[in-house]
């Protein structure tokens, strides 16, 4: 469901010239809702994760989750949910009975769409056949499984708690739960990794015949273990020829490359994902969440939740732990730094339609990415060519003002 709005008051902001209208359509609304335990952090991972204590306070967050949900309800009144997405961590060290009462509760506030997509983070060392046929039960349709790796000696140096024959084993109870939508998460460019080990790796994913495999090059990232302690990675030539030719493996399966790391089978894109590529809306609840929402006088406000999971579960604290609204100087970095990242681009149109600002507003920096050979000469998209696709962050330099 959309908003229609009659009047089109203009909006200035942020010292940029150009006007910003209301928006007449509001775009799709997700849901990302984050559950912060691991049984382990690895020492590549940046994202708000917690090592888990035996005991988790599942009651206790999932009460405080729908009460974070109601102090955002009424900015997307009367919208409906397209899709949600349960990040981590890892989700599934909830039970089933947790995250039914999490669904029903959601669903008390904000309809469901019919066509709902619910994907749920999954570790193969939390696989349990009857806790995923439960899952699959209450609704949730689609799973993200992280693999990483099927070498031992890979996983080993990824910290990660499973080996390659649980993962195998992970893929095959997925399907047996009911789930004929998943994605295996992998990552190239590991440590001393060789190209045949890193195609080793996508065969045996390939063969599992996942609909979707998220497959990208490990960075090292800042405030993790790798950082301080850097292992040793393949050469720049090692990476490359993994990614030709691992690119090309894809291809030759039917997996079709949507998205820098993204490759689905025809019709089985991540719904939610594409949406937040293409400047949807989503509502972000729990510990570290972040949001973005679109309101009809055309104000667009990101917001992140409290990040610690002690702070989110106290009471006395607040579960936002800021928010800003969007000038307009910053419309044409905060659409492209997604947008572009689709292998097609998106219709020029969704620019104007999604931030309230027009077109012609672009015509400068357009011309002087499409000149530099970064961005296709395409008047009805907005689309990086393959360089620009390698050089993303040159090519949005060209939209920062």
């Amino acid at each position: 469901m959309t908003h229609e709005s009659s009047a089109s008051p203009l909006i200035y902001g942020g010292g940029a010239p150009s006007p910003r209208a209301a928006l007449p359509v509001l775009p799709p609304l997700a849901l990302y809702i984050h559950i912060p335990w691991c049984v382990r952090k690895c020492p590549y991972c940046d994202f708000n994760s917690h090592t888990a204590s035996p005991e988790l306070p599942e009651e206790e967050y999932v009460e405080a989750l729908l009460a974070d949900l109601d102090q955002d309800l009424h900015a997307v009144y009367g919208r409906e949910l397209s899709s949600i997405f349960f990040g981590g961590g890892t989700p599934s060290l909830f039970s089933a009975p947790a995250l039914g009462r999490l669904l029903k509760g959601v669903e008390q506030r904000i309809p469901f769409a019919h066509d709902i997509e619910i994907t749920l983070e999954a570790n193969p060392g939390t696989f349990e056949q009857d806790k995923f046929v439960a899952y699959r039960a209450l609704g949730i349709n689609r799973l993200s499984i992280g693999i990483q790796s099927f070498q031992q000696d890979k996983l080993k140096a990824l910290g990660r708690i499973h080996n390659g024959d649980e993962a195998v084993r992970a893929a095959g109870m997925a399907r047996q739960a009911g789930f004929d939508n998943f994605n295996l998460d992998l990552m190239h460019g590991l440590p001393d990794q060789s190209l045949e080990d890193a195609l080793g790796d996508l065969r045996t994913a390939i063969a599992l015949k996942p609909t979707h495999l998220s497959w990208y090059q490990l960075t090292l990232e800042p405030n993790t273990v790798f950082w301080n302690q850097p292992p040793t990675l393949p050469e720049d030539d090692t990476l490359w020829d993994i990614q030709e030719a691992g690119q090309a493996l894809l291809a030759e399966h039917g997996y079709v490359q949507y998205e820098v790391s993204a490759y689905a089978q025809p019709g089985r894109a991540a719904r939610h994902n594409l949406n937040y590529w293409s400047f949807g809306d989503f509502i972000g609840i729990g510990a570290g969440a972040h949001g973005k929402l679109s309101h009809p006088d055309g104000r667009i406000v990101r917001t992140w939740k409290t990040r610690l999971p002690k702070d989110y579960l106290n009471p006395a604290k607040s579960f936002k732990a800021g928010e800003k609204a969007l000038a307009n100087d910053e419309m044409p970095f905060e659409f492209l730094m997604n947008a572009l990242r689709l292998t097609e681009g998106v219709e020029a149109r969704l620019y104007p339609e999604r931030t309230g600002m027009p077109l012609d507003s672009l015509a400068e920096s357009r011309r002087d990415a499409e000149q530099s050979g970064l961005l296709q000469v395409e008047p009805s998209r907005l689309v990086a060519t393959e360089r620009g696709q390698l050089f993303l962050n040159d090519l949005l330099q060209n939209f920062l003002t």
